[in-house]
Order: C-alpha cells, then sequence, then structure tokens
C-alpha cells in the first residue's frame, strides 16, 4: 500500500479520536487534489480492524466521482465495495441516494454503518424546513441513524446562504467549524499540490455598435460594468477563444517537452461551444481534442480513457468538475458562463493534483472578466467571505488576503451544477456574428473585439 502523506494520517487519527470520544460527525476542509478520498478510505479500514463499523455507504454528486471511490475504499479495503453480498460497502450518488427506499435505510438501523459525504456543500439545511432534497435526506435517514459520519469538501460554503448539511457553526456569526482543515499553501509546501498560475486575458479596444452609434471600451471590464455588455458574447467569440487557446495549448506543449503525458482540460459552455471549440483546435492548431459532454453516454469510459492515455486535450461539458481524478492534468481553460468562486476553485482543483515528488506548476486561463479577477487575486484565502474556525489545524500562515473584497455577487449562481439546456437551439455557439442577445435591449447590438490582447498572471503565492 501507497504510504500516507503527514496531512492524511494526522486527519484520520484525529477523526478517530473523536469518534472514539463521543462525536458522531466529523467535517474535513482539504484543499482540491490533496487526496480526501484516500484519507477516508483509511478511516474506514481503521474502523474496521478496531470492530466499529459493519459496513461503510460512499455518496458523491457524480456517477464519475462515486467510481473514483469505489476505487478508492476497494483498493485500501482489499474486498469489493460493490454494495452487493459479501462487500464492504457501496458508493452511490446524492441522486440515487433520495430514491432509496425504506429497506435500504433500515440497514443503518441494524448495522453499524460508517456514511462519507464526498462534497458535502452539495447538500443544504441543518432542519427540514430549510434543507434542500439532498440534505433533506441526510436528516431524515443518516444524521441520527449511521454509527459515524465523515464530511469532506474544498469548498465548505454555498451560495445561496443554507447552511452546509451536517456542518457546525458558531452563534451568532455564523462561522463553519471545521474539525480539520488542510489548506493550499501548506499542500503546496508539502509537495502535495501544484502551484496555481491563472492568466487573466484581456483587451484593450472592445466595441459594441447599436444602429448607427459605437461604444468603444478599453478593457473587459469597462465593457461589463455598465450592463450594456454580455459576458457569453466574449466566450463565444471565436477571436478571443482562438488568443486564449493559443497561449493554452503552446504552454501545455511546453510542459509536455519534460512531461510528455501532461494534459489540458477546456471547460466549456455547452455543447454547442464545445464542438466550436473542438474546431478551432483542429483548424487553427492540428489538434484532434477528446470531448466529453453529459450527453455521452459512454462518459466515463471516456474520461478513464483519457486518463490513462497520453492525449494533449480533453474538452468537458459538465461532466470533469469537482472530485474527477486526472492526476496528469496541468493546464485548463476556463470557459463556462458560471462564475461562482465554487466552481472557479473546483475547475482550479482539476489541475493541482501532483504527480512527481519535483514543485510543479498548474495552469488555468480564463478571461478578466471582474468576479473571476478577484477568484484569482484570492486564491489563498481557504473560505472567502465566510469565516472559518478549526478545532485542529496544519495550515500555515499565509499572505495577506488581496485587499480586493466583494460580497456574494448577486448574478451568481445558487448550484454549483449547471442545468445545461436540452434543446440544441437554445445553446450557446460560437459564431462570427457576435450579436449581442442576452439583454432584450439590446436585440440590434453588435460587439467586436478589435484591439491588442494582453494577459496578467496571477500568483497567490509568490
Amino acid at each position: 500500500m501507497k504510504s500516507l502523506r503527514l496531512w492524511q494520517r494526522e486527519c484520520s487519527a484525529r477523526a478517530l479520536s473523536c469518534y472514539r470520544n463521543g462525536q458522531k460527525h466529523f467535517l474535513c476542509l482539504a484543499t482540491p487534489g490533496a487526496g480526501k478520498s484516500v484519507m477516508a478510505a483509511e478511516v474506514a479500514k481503521k474502523l474496521f480492524d478496531q470492530d466499529l463499523i459493519d459496513f461503510v455507504l460512499c455518496f458523491s454528486p457524480s456517477r464519475e466521482v462515486a467510481l473514483g471511490l469505489q476505487r478508492t475504499f476497494q483498493r485500501r479495503l482489499e474486498n469489493r465495495f460493490d454494495g452487493y453480498l459479501g462487500s464492504l460497502g457501496d458508493s452511490l450518488t446524492y441522486q440515487a441516494m433520495i430514491n432509496l427506499d425504506d429497506n435500504f435505510w433500515a440497514l443503518l438501523q441494524h448495522s453499524r454503518v460508517f456514511v462519507v459525504f464526498d462534497e458535502i456543500h452539495h447538500c443544504a439545511g441543518n432542519e427540514l424546513a430549510r434543507s434542500n432534497t439532498w440534505g433533506e435526506a441526510i436528516l431524515s435517514n443518516i444524521q441520527s441513524q449511521a454509527a459515524y459520519t465523515l464530511a469532506l469538501t474544498g469548498t465548505p460554503w454555498r451560495t445561496d446562504a443554507l447552511p452546509v448539511t451536517l456542518g457546525k457553526y458558531l452563534v451568532p456569526d455564523t462561522s463553519v467549524i471545521c474539525d480539520y482543515t488542510y489548506g493550499l499553501q501548506q499542500a503546496i509546501t508539502d509537495k502535495v499540490c501544484r502551484f496555481p498560475k491563472v492568466v487573466l486575458i484581456d483587451n484593450d479596444k472592445i466595441e459594441l455598435r447599436k444602429e448607427s452609434e459605437t461604444e468603444t471600451f478599453t478593457s473587459l471590464q469597462s465593457y461589463l460594468s455598465n450592463g450594456k455588455g454580455s459576458y457569453m458574447s466574449f466566450i463565444q467569440d471565436e477571436n478571443c477563444i482562438c488568443y486564449l487557446l493559443e497561449l493554452a495549448t503552446s504552454k501545455l506543449e511546453e510542459l509536455r517537452v519534460n512531461k510528455p503525458n501532461a494534459g489540458g482540460l477546456i471547460v466549456a459552455s455547452s455543447v454547442s461551444h464545445a464542438l466550436g471549440i473542438h474546431r478551432i483546435l483542429k483548424e487553427k492548431r492540428q489538434i484532434d481534442a477528446k470531448l466529453v459532454t453529459y450527453r455521452h453516454e459512454n462518459s466515463s469510459a471516456i474520461i478513464d480513457s483519457f486518463r490513462h492515455s497520453s492525449d494533449d486535450w480533453i474538452i468537458s461539458v459538465g461532466m470533469i468538475s469537482e472530485g474527477t481524478d486526472i492526476p496528469r492534468l496541468q493546464v485548463c481553460c476556463h470557459l463556462s458562463s458560471v462564475k461562482t468562486e465554487m466552481y472557479f476553485r473546483q475547475v482550479l482543483g482539476r489541475i493541482m493534483r501532483i504527480e512527481a515528488s519535483d514543485t510543479e506548476e498548474a495552469w488555468m486561463y480564463t478571461f478578466a472578466e471582474t468576479n473571476l479577477s478577484i477568484f484569482a487575486h484570492r486564491m489563498d484565502v481557504e473560505v472567502p467571505d465566510y469565516k472559518i474556525t478549526e478545532t485542529h489545524t496544519v495550515d500555515i500562515s499565509m499572505s495577506n488576503p488581496s485587499s480586493i473584497r466583494t460580497s456574494q455577487a448577486a448574478n451568481e449562481l445558487g448550484y454549483v451544477h449547471v442545468e445545461w439546456p436540452d434543446s440544441p437551439d437554445r445553446e450557446p455557439s460560437i459564431s462570427g456574428s457576435r450579436h449581442v442577445s442576452s439583454n432584450t435591449a439590446l436585440e440590434s447590438s453588435y460587439f467586436d473585439v478589435v484591439g491588442q490582447f494582453r494577459e496578467k498572471i496571477i500568483s497567490a503565492f509568490s
């Protein structure tokens, strides 16, 4: 068995100590890519060894993540982990959880069950009257019945202001209490995670034409600030995409000189958007990228094939996000229309997991939209805009947060996963028209990027 990292040993020991002292629920905050699932499997192994549990249940937000947890627990427990007779546990999605009947939940009443929640922030509410569907299922069927629970997250907050299910909060300031915290700077110091760099791309001349009138803006921020511009129009613009892809693909080619299997991820906003990006890569850069979307019935097989290959690029729509483990990914392009801080960190987390012992860099390319710029400047803040109280931490002191602060933006989505449209004609696509159609008042408005591109590299831990 591969030896555990120091933080994994400390966190698992801390959890076991809390369980022995009568605490049933344990919340671990660890930076994306740190190895939370391996730590959870170690806790399960120790609980079995001490004859404290009979069965393990893992819940997570997607089938891909559930399969990853199944592999990790099966490897550590050296036993089947498929839910069938003779296995030691099962790994299910949160969506599957809400469809389980009373016969299933009777398992927790008659057996000592250890329940692991990956990305617990998807589950909201600490009381039935104020919870989402997944949170309600946990409160009704697991909270009191489970022998022990272990909740894992890299982003222990929600943009809808609801408390995270099973989370403990201080009153009256509602600071979340984490039983163990492993921060990004400590992970970089320990060579557990790569050193992140975010490249923000801007343009010094953006024109918005309406009938005979033309307005000129000197940055993306000024273009969007007056409510006349649309970020969607920017990420669909072929010139903008070409420039971003030129930088990202060049960086990956540079990295592949010394690491031939280094890979890149492009997060697109829709299927048609992804197809447009695929075309651009093929025509402009002679790159035949892999494509995986929520519409692929074999999406897990596509991801797994890419994981073990040396292919350079994969384009994803709603598939490769939090918890998806592809360690060789080292460059990513954030071209999604989702601009929440939680989603930003989840995308960044896909390229943070280090493979070698040497220090490596992770590169994210995106546009200099106001919120994305703020998120990039405060990558070193574990829980931005929220207070956090640790009862135990191994995080070293970090640099002061950026002086740029913001409240939860009003236009941020309240949920991490995107509700992708079912109809192809509703999806944004890449075209040359650059028609600003997100606002009905702008039906005759067109925008064009005619100036010089520029980029700024943000390194939070330099």
